[in-house]
């Protein structure tokens, strides 16, 4: 038996991350160099040693599974996994997850085997370091059979979100999914008590996605054909049982759009990031790559990141993240970039059959200027050309080579782009 079973959500099909999820799950989207945004909601857990972990998935769902599989390898010793349970067809039902709550009830049985005491269910596409077994601990002694994480927003923030109505003694009364800009709500304002500044005014307090369950409490909330826990669920389960808020201060972001994910990515490179990666006691674990080390070659780097295996040369990088294995040309310059690398280096024979079909090796061209852009893995820039740079109108949508979102240019998995390319 099991005090805790943690069940992970792989996500649907992660359109807002559009292109970036068009040949992946959203939780395997590479993120900071050298993680995928799954490692974020897994390291919370091992962190807390909670080590019998299910993860949910069901929508592209190959790289996630590779990523796990290759990365989470728990010793005979520690009675810790990490399984991947992804939809299935089966005498009692013959369709897709159709939801959060229904991905859950769907593997009820697989669940049941553990004997679990509490459920802790989690996203898998948010960034945010926190401390699951104080919540545990903040269920325990509340005596409530549902606990939600929240945190505190403002009103633009709160129209995309679930909001809750809670007391100064952290019971929900209340639960409202995703209200919209024109709703008035101001009944739902978060008390002086669960608010950690005081000076910010006016505070919604959001669903983080993140709920424990006492075991018995989710089979009866499951025992019915509801599909999500936000949007049903949690509403329904207010009017029967004890609700209570967990409010976590700490940095959370829902990095579910492509303007949010670039600015997460960036901002781990700040002098003071908003989320530390280099927290020693909360470490975020990832698959060991075994590559050398990066190497610069009279390169120039400010405010950036650069992970394992990259080879830089007489390059500028200002503000910017470098992902493992990216190869970086004499003048070529970065600012304000997300380059996700490569998944391989091109041997010398690969590269003469690149001359010879006319296209550019992986990674970044000989002058390449490139500003305010996503580049995914495996990407093919050539020499010369001029990314975001320019003063040229852009309006979001897909150009073949390249789309804009969110006012973002995002280079997609593979692409190439010739000599001289300007975007």
């Amino acid at each position: 038996m099991v005090e805790i079973l943690s069940v992970i959500l792989g996500g649907g099909k992660g359109t807002r991350l559009f292109p970036l999820t068009k040949d992946r799950s959203k939780p395997a989207v590479p993120f900071g160099g050298k993680y995928r945004i799954i490692d974020i909601p897994l390291s919370n857990c091992i962190n807390a040693d909670l080590k019998q972990i299910y993860i949910l998935t069901q929508f592209n769902s190959a790289s996630l599974h590779m990523h796990l599989a290759n990365a989470y390898i728990f010793d005979h010793f520690s009675n810790g996994f990490v399984e991947i349970l992804a939809a299935e067809q089966t005498l009692t039902h013959t369709g897709w997850f159709e939801g959060t709550a229904d991905a859950v009830r769907k593997n009820l049985q697989h669940f049941h085997s553990q004997h679990p005491k509490y459920y802790i269910i989690l996203s898998g596409d948010q960034l945010y370091r926190m401390d699951l077994r104080d919540m545990l601990k903040a269920h325990q002694q509340s005596n409530a059979e549902i606990t939600i994480a929240c945190t505190a927003v403002n009103r633009e923030t709160a129209s995309a979100l679930g909001i809750l109505k809670a007391n100064k003694k952290n019971l929900i009364t209340e639960f409202l999914e995703k209200p919209g800009p024109d709703r008035d709500i101001s009944d739902f304002k978060a008390p002086e008590e669960l608010k950690e500044d005081k000076s910010k005014g006016d505070m919604y307090l959001a669903s983080m996605g993140i709920y424990i369950f006492n075991a018995d409490t989710m089979d009866r909330c499951l025992d019915n054909n509801y599909t999500d826990f936000g949007k049903e669920i949690i509403p329904e389960a207010i009017n029967k049982v004890k609700v209570n808020a967990y409010p976590f201060f700490g940095y959370w972001e829902d990095i579910g759009t492509i303007r949010s994910f670039y600015e997460a990515n960036l901002n781990l490179a700040a002098i003071k990031p908003d989320f530390d990666v280099y927290d020693e006691e909360r470490p975020i674990y990832t698959q060991f790559y075994n590559l050398p080390p990066s190497k610069m070659n009279f390169s120039s780097m400010n405010q950036s990141l650069a992970a394992e295996g990259c080879i830089i040369t007489n390059a500028s990088i200002t503000g910017s993240v470098v992902g493992v294995r990216t190869i970086i040309e004499s003048g070529a310059s970065f600012n304000g970039v997300v380059c996700m690398g490569a998944d391989y280096y091109e041997t010398d024979a690969e590269k003469l059959r690149n001359i010879e079909s006319r296209i550019p090796n992986l990674g970044i061209g000989k002058g390449a200027i490139i500003k305010d852009t996503i580049i995914d893995k495996n990407a093919r820039i050539g020499e010369g050309c001029r990314i975001g740079i320019d003063n040229i109108k852009r309006t979001d949508g897909d150009y073949g080579a390249y789309h804009i979102v969110d006012g973002i240019i995002v280079i997609p998995k593979d692409a190439v782009l010739h000599p001289g390319t300007v975007i």
